[in-house]
Parts: C-alpha cells; structure tokens; sequence
C-alpha cells in the first residue's frame, strides 16, 4: 500500500475519534447542565402559624428530574412543628408538591428536605423558617410597640438642640458625652448600611448563617443616619452658640484614640483579607456597644459638679426613657409570644443595654426634679469662665 494512502488513512481515523470524543465531551456537558438546572425551590421561606392551625407552602422542582428520587423532609424542633407528609418519593415529570405546617408550640423553627441521590439537584434554598405564634393580638401589639418606640427614640434628638437654639447657648451639655455618641451612631450606621446595601457582606452573612435573616431593616438604617445627622446638628450648634470654656476632656480623647486605633487595624486587616469585610463591622458594633455602656456618664457628672441641669433638655430624657421601656416591653412580648425567653435571659446583651440606658434616664430625672430642682442659674466649676451671661436664665426655659 501506497504510504500516501496509508498516511491519509491514519489521519481519516484520527479525525474520526476527535469527533467521537467531541460527541462524548458534549453529550456530559448536556447532562451536567440538566442537572445543574434542576434545583429543589419552596414558595416561601418565611412561614407564620398559631399553635394549633395548619399552613402549608409549595415545593417546586424547575426541571423534571430524569430519574426517581426521594426527599426526606426535616423539622429543626419536632416539638414546635410537624409536617405532612414527611417524605416524597418522586417519579419522572413530577415537580410540585404540597407541604403541610402544623404548629405544636410556640417558637421557632426550620423546615428543610434530604434528597436522595444527593447529586441529582440542588436542594440549598429549599428550606422555611416557621415562627409558631401564641396570639396574632400579641403580634400587633408588639408591631405598634415597635414602632412608637421607634419614633420616641427618633424625635428624642430635636428637644436637646430646640433648647440650645432658643438659649443661643450650649452651656449645660457635656461636650463628651456629644462625641461619644458621634462615635456610636458612626459605627452604627456603619454596621446597619455596609450589611444591608454592600452584596459582598451580605454574602458573608449568608455563608455564615445559610438559614438565618439579614438582621438589618429599612427603619435600622433610617435612625442610624438620622442620630448621626442629629448629632452633627448639635455639635454644629457647638461652633456657632456660647460654650463657657468647656472642651472634650482629656478622658475621652483617650478613649476617642482607643477606639480610633482599634478600627483602624480592623479596617488594615479587612483591607488585606486577614478578616472579612463582615467581622469589621461586627467590630463596628462592638464599639457602639461599648459607648452605649459609657457615654452617660460624662454627663451625670457633669451635672454633678455643677449641681444643676441647666441647659440638659429633660424633654430629650423622656423621649429616651419611653424609648427604652417600650423596646424591653417588646422584648418581653416577643419572648412570651414565641415562648423564646433565650432570647432574654440566654443572650441578655440587648436587653441589659436597654436597661441600662432606662436606668440613667431615671438617674437624670432624679437630678433634674429632686437633686437640682431649685438651682435656677449656673454654678460655676473652677477654672471655667461662664455663668455671667446665663445667672438668670430659669430651669424651666432650658427644658
């Protein structure tokens, strides 16, 4: 044989296995994609009952699965839910299936599904957080609760710097206890906006807590921008109004560079991917925990040393009072509605810093309507030169 003819041969052959291998490439992609498009969905993924009814919600399957399959479903707290059925066994062309939800118990709970084989579609997101509620009435209230205790915590900035504009004077309001919450609210608004808006944290979120709910809402946002604008207001009203000769005190510029050092290298850390952009808020709310647990002070003792609350606005502690006993009036709705007194006594941080803030409410009450109530002008403190311009200013105009 010719080695012409033989050499086209071998190449003929050689074409011929390139397309078969190329069959065979396309054959598994068309089988890896069909998998890949069949993933378990449900309807909802956030399911409300009262103990005792029944709802239900849809299991959906995108794509019919080419071969039987069989899904197991599971209840986080068997005691607080029972589903029916409990298991599906699907054949071909099958993809919708009803689920029903009955509460037991009070509380909360995740309802997810097994598939098996495990590799025939992705089941991830086919999960319900159930919430197992005493009383709907509760629930309302606990809404309404929500929400006045919102607007209270809100509006409790603007008595505070109607009195220093009617005054033309902040004479009264400590200096560091302003910047401490200046601080605060930063990092606050920091937290609340970086996990709601920035797609990255909010996937580190959700890596974290596969099954969890982004804790952050619309209205968290709202008064962390807000308290923060607020507070600029009233350190703006600082430059332009009469201060006497108060100053931020050595003290909280200590604390201040504290705070400035520890974020900073936080932030070096994220930014060189030591942490996740995640953990650096999170550090950003420890620091605002922490000012919440400090901040009241420079102020108690302030009016202390001036045996007065001349130009301290009551009306800005009221507010704050109705704010913090209606927010731990919720959180004893919500624990006794939802049987979740964990979340009270188990993780006590949210309410005790609520407390806390109730309890220096009632302190500067005292010191306004009992300690100081007959002081009508300034007292000076050593080495300050104020009180001639404001001697006859009355309590009762600077509340």
């Amino acid at each position: 044989m010719p080695r012409a003819t033989l050499h086209r041969g071998r190449r003929a052959s050689e074409k011929l296995q390139d397309m078969a291998f190329a069959q065979y490439i396309g054959i598994f992609m068309i089988l890896v994609v069909g998998q890949a498009l069949a993933d378990f969905k449900v309807s909802t993924q956030d399911l409300k009952v009262h103990v005792g009814d029944r709802k239900s919600f849809e299991l959906i399957l995108t794509e019919p699965l080419s071969k039987n399959a069989s899904v197991q479903i599971n209840v986080q707290h068997a005691l607080l839910v029972s589903t029916d059925p409990k298991g599906i066994s699907i054949n071909e062309n099958e993809t919708n299936w009803t689920i029903h939800v009955e509460g037991l118990s009070a509380g909360h709970s995740i309802v997810s599904i097994n598939v098996t084989p495990s590799d025939i579609a992705d089941f991830s997101q086919a999960f319900v957080r159930v919430t197992i509620e005493k009383s709907d009435a509760l629930y309302h209230v606990s809404s309404v609760v929500g929400w006045i205790y919102f607007l209270a915590w809100s509006v409790s900035f603007y008595p505070q710097i109607y009195s220093n504009y009617k005054r033309k004077s902040v004479v009264g309001l400590n200096f560091d206890y302003l910047s401490l919450n200046l601080v605060g609210f930063i990092m606050y608004a920091l937290f609340n906006c970086g996990l709601y808006w920035i797609p990255e944290v909010e996937f580190q979120y959700f890596s974290r807590y596969p099954k969890g709910l982004n804790p952050v809402q619309v209205n968290d946002i709202f008064f962390a921008l807000h308290a923060t604008f607020a507070t600029v207001i009233t350190i703006v009203q600082c430059f332009i109004y009469e201060t006497g000769s108060q100053r931020v005190s050595t003290t909280a510029r200590i604390i201040h560079g504290i705070f400035a050092i520890f974020i900073s290298i936080c932030l070096l850390l994220a930014i060189i991917q030591t942490i996740e952009w995640l953990q650096f808020l999170y550090y950003c709310s420890y620091v605002k925990l922490s000012i919440t647990l400090i901040k009241y002070v420079p102020q108690a003792f302030y009016n202390y040393k001036r045996k007065s609350t001349v130009g301290w606005s009551i009306g800005n502690i009221f507010l704050d009072f109705t704010g913090g006993i209606l927010s731990m009036l919720q959180m004893i709705l919500n624990a006794y509605n939802y049987d979740d007194w964990d979340s009270i006594f188990g993780d006590p941080t949210k309410f005790g810093l609520g407390f806390f803030s109730v309890a220096f409410d009632i302190f500067f009450i005292i010191q306004h309507y009992v300690l100081y109530r007959d002081r009508k002008d300034y007292v000076g403190i050593p080495g300050s030169d104020y009180g001639e311009s404001q001697e006859n200013a009355s309590t009762s105009d600077l509340s």
